[in-house]
């Protein structure tokens, strides 16, 4: 029997489609092979496919890059609940998710926002490893990590003139890197490179700023915080760092839904 199962685009941290970072969404009666998600993932070659099943009062949700899973996606999350709320109809002000990175909550806000609740991964200094500087040909003011390094520039035109070598970054040890500046109109904007996971830039990350929160609270001295993304398709996030969590909050829109087919 032929298997079909629902699959959502959503572009999240965004308010309208062709911008923020598209994710797919596919809601699940029961888990596939883990063959056949990876291959989804690759299929619909988007930074991330996030798969969902019931899990009690919650979900059980995993996040696929087209080259691997990962362990902790913030804008497919984003867009996972999007589709819960809006699109499959669920109700309430709260959603909970289990992961690979414990629970997560995702929860409708004032502002007619989805708001993440993430844990905190702040940076430490760091040596960087060989090829990194070369990758970028710029030095930065600071190397720092966490699970992905972090690299500090003075200005957001340097962030977005940034051209690394992708083959140079994919020996890298770290999962990823995460560049970053003060903004000329929000608090700070960043970038992100994991050419080694299948993702040469992903458009907007949430999971980054799990990182770039706890840093850019400390040296702005406060915890709330407007961020920008400056990517080509670019995205905002209303952040906010509350003690070992952060919350990351945006919008989304969907652009996309459809069924998968499978033999």
């Amino acid at each position: 029997m032929d298997l079909k199962i629902p699959v959502y685009q959503v572009d999240a941290f965004t308010s309208r489609i062709f911008a923020g970072n598209p994710a797919a969404v596919c809601p699940l009666n029961e888990w596939l092979p883990d063959e056949t998600m990876q291959a989804v993932a690759a299929e619909n070659n988007l930074s991330e496919t996030a798969f969902f099943v019931r899990n009690g009062n919650g979900f059980h949700l995993r996040w696929f890059t087209p080259a691997v899973e990962v362990d902790l996606c913030g804008h497919a999350t984003l867009a996972s609940a999007y589709v819960l709320f809006h699109v499959l109809g669920e109700l309430g002000d709260q959603l909970r998710f289990t992961t690979k990175a414990g629970e997560l909550i995702v929860r409708r806000n004032e502002n007619n926002m989805l708001a993440l609740d993430f844990p905190a991964r702040p940076p430490e200094p760091t040596r960087p490893c060989v090829g990194l500087m070369e990758a970028f040909g710029v030095k930065p003011q600071a190397v720092l990590g966490a699970r992905d390094y972090l690299l500090v520039f003075d200005s957001e035109e340097e962030v977005r003139n940034l051209k690394p070598d992708m083959e140079l970054l994919k020996a890298i040890d770290r999962f990823a890197v995460i560049v970053t500046a003060p903004g000329n109109d929000c608090d700070f904007v960043s970038r992100f490179f994991a050419p080694a996971k299948g993702v040469p830039e992903d458009p907007v990350t949430g999971s980054a700023h799990c990182t770039l929160i706890p840093y850019w609270a400390q040296r702005l001295g406060k915890d709330n915080m407007l961020a920008r993304q400056v990517s080509k398709r670019g995205g905002e996030l209303y952040c906010e760092l509350r003690g070992n969590r952060v919350e990351i909050a945006g919008q989304a829109a969907l652009f996309l839904r459809g069924e998968i087919a499978l033999g």
